[in-house]
């Protein structure tokens, strides 16, 4: 193999919406749909209601007018919308992911193009769709290339600022020389933040997707001023080429997973497992249960808050995310804000839960996550769910009647029935409706909360 290290700047510079196959296209739309919703729940967490009002005072939008930060309608500086927007979106923890990067993309790279879009930089629909694919593409590769050669696991800003800035660079006509320097200036200002810390210690720094827009998109306009930053190590490496080597063969958006919950995808397969036992053994009274037992792997038993005070501590707990299934029979939005984690039978459980992990489970992450749940009832019974992976990965897709109920769940609470359908039938407009795009953006961008 020949390594063209301005392979990608090639690629993200003359991908054109013709390039496209359908199904990338009807995907992309997916994870629009699936982002929008999670955002909307997003806003009234503590979390973004603190970045936000941030941004507002800190990122002023400058000569430009800059853009609308999601679902607040304030302006602010591009980077200041892109900062705001991810965070919204990782408050909530129910976007989509990628098992090989261990994180997510789209929560960087939809605030991104949506500030782009509505400073007016970007106008184009198809254009728009084909930035986000572009996106999906360079950040699951960024984070695969980081994972294979740093010694340490960053979370995901560390690697989807890439994607942030080469779209940036394409949107803003960067040259090549240009958007080389954009990918090198992000590289080296990704936020390298250690994801483990965070399990360990949940709080709202949580993925660094908000940083890595912001660093991602400064980086673009950084380079757009004659910023040097060259060369993007995780990009241009020999030895890392065979990671970039299928830019447009392989498309990486549909290999993106879509999370039922709006806790840490690692402890998903053990509320799934419960689930079953709860569906299986109705009526299932959790004031009959004496204890729950989980077996996992390493990461998701790394999850082991017990009696989460905040929304980000409960999201990164197993045996919390468990018991309040248990305890509510279901786990969304609601389960996860701050006014529902004094319940008294889910800190039960979650109290006494034991956490086991499984050398199996352990062999097959990150590329599959596995669960098992017993519970023991206080008769003696014991109900076992059996070995149970997670669910709207590839293999196990959710359904587009999944997607559009958790959408409708996410939504309809926070912005009315109304809004919501709008923004429905905006994204289905994209790239065959005229004026879908600023339907879209005023959907999304004007203040949210009801």
């Amino acid at each position: 193999m020949v390594h063209d290290p301005q392979a990608l700047v090639h690629f993200a510079l003359h991908l054109r919406y013709r390039d496209l196959p359908p199904i990338v296209v009807a995907h992309a739309k997916r994870c629009i749909l699936d982002l929008c919703g999670v955002a909307a729940a997003g806003v009234g967490t503590d979390l973004s209601h603190i970045i936000r009002d941030h941004a507002a005072r800190h990122f002023g939008a400058g000569d430009d007018n800059g853009a609308r930060m999601l679902f607040d309608g304030r302006r602010v500086s591009l980077p200041g919308a892109a900062l705001a927007g991810g965070m919204t979106i990782d408050s909530m923890d129910a976007h989509d992911g990628h098992v090989l990067t261990k994180g997510h993309v789209g929560v960087t790279v939809l605030p991104v193009l949506l500030a782009l879009a509505d400073s007016g930089i970007l106008t184009n629909e198809h254009e728009f769709l084909t930035a986000l694919v572009l996106g999906y593409e360079v950040a699951t590769r960024a984070g695969i290339a980081l994972h294979a050669s740093a010694c340490d696991y960053h979370t995901s800003g560390a690697w989807n600022a890439l994607a942030a800035a080469v779209l940036s660079a394409r949107a803003l006509g960067l040259d090549p020389l240009k958007t080389r320097e954009a990918l090198g200036i992000a590289e080296y200002h990704g936020p390298r933040s250690q994801m483990m810390r965070c399990i360990d210690h949940p709080t709202m720094v949580k993925d660094g997707s908000g940083w890595g827009a912001m660093a991602g998109l400064s980086a673009a306009l950084l380079a757009q001023d004659g910023f040097t930053g060259a060369p993007a190590i995780t990009v241009e490496d020999e030895g890392l080429a065979p990671i970039w080597a299928d830019l447009g063969t392989r498309w990486c958006i549909l290999e993106q997973y879509f999370k039922p919950y709006p806790v840490c995808r690692w402890a998903q397969p053990a509320v799934e497992a419960a689930l079953l036992l709860i569906r299986t053994h109705a009526p299932l009274n959790p004031e009959d249960i004496h204890i729950v037992r989980v077996t996992s792997f390493h990461q998701a038993c790394r999850l082991a808050t017990r009696e989460p005070d905040t929304t980000e501590q409960a999201q990164y707990s197993l045996p919390f995310s468990v018991g309040m299934t248990l305890a509510k029979g279901q786990l969304g939005a609601a389960e996860v804000k701050t006014d529902a984690l004094r319940n008294v039978t889910a800190r039960r459980l979650s109290n006494s839960m034991e956490l086991r992990e499984s050398e199996l489970f352990n062999s097959r992450f990150p590329a599959q996550r596995w669960a098992e749940v017993e519970i023991e009832m206080r008769d003696g019974q014991l109900l076992r769910s059996g070995p149970i992976t997670t669910r709207g990965d590839p293999e196990t897709p959710l359904s587009d009647e999944e997607l559009l109920a958790k959408f409708s769940a996410l939504t309809h609470p926070v912005i009315g029935v109304e809004r919501a359908s709008a923004i429905r039938d905006s994204i289905d407009g994209l790239g065959h409706r005229e004026g879908a795009l600023r339907r879209l953006l005023n959907s999304v961008l004007e203040y949210g909360e009801t």
